[in-house]
């Protein structure tokens, strides 16, 4: 019977503090940078359904701005790792429409009722209907088809 000890072979478990510096070079020249973006998305998503107050528990830590923080991140950095996600992109676009969707619910803008009795109201601009859409004939730099058309919810526009 055999027990694994710590680096040091002292079975008490104390660490140097070269071997806690060489496993964490180890872990360094592991790591990517996509790894980290992936991780990411996924505590934005996580945190941002919390501070819209969906998670049982945490109602009382509704915070629409950091909300409206989040769903921005994830859409500003799953771009930069959609490829390497390949079918897992779309767990994380599900994902992000799941939290604006929390976001239009919470601010009062998928529900008339929303938004009553003291809780904190939309960002400025978030209540605001979507401006009417552009004529078509899109160019590389504006908006695509589901944004021009007013459906598709942007938060901080």
């Amino acid at each position: 019977m055999s027990e694994q000890t710590p680096p040091t072979g002292d079975p008490g478990g104390e660490y140097t503090e070269e071997e806690i510096r060489a496993a964490y070079e180890a872990e360094i020249k592991r790591l990517r940078v996509e790894d980290v973006i992936v991780q990411t998305l996924v505590s934005l998503v996580n945190l941002g359904g919390r501070r819209a107050g969906f998670v049982p528990g945490a109602e009382d830590e509704r915070d629409l701005e950091q909300v409206r923080l989040a769903v921005e991140g994830v859409r500003a950095l799953l771009p930069l790792v959609e490829d390497q996600l390949g079918p897992e992109a779309g767990t994380v676009r599900q994902a992000l429409s799941q939290l604006q969707m929390m976001y239009a619910k919470a601010s009062g803008q998928g529900d008339p009722g929303a938004g009553a009795g003291g809780e904190t109201p939309p960002p400025p601009g978030a209540a605001e209907p979507p401006e009417p859409p552009e004529p078509e004939g899109s160019k590389p730099d504006e908006p695509g088809p589901a944004q021009r058309s007013g459906r598709l919810w942007i938060p901080g526009q």
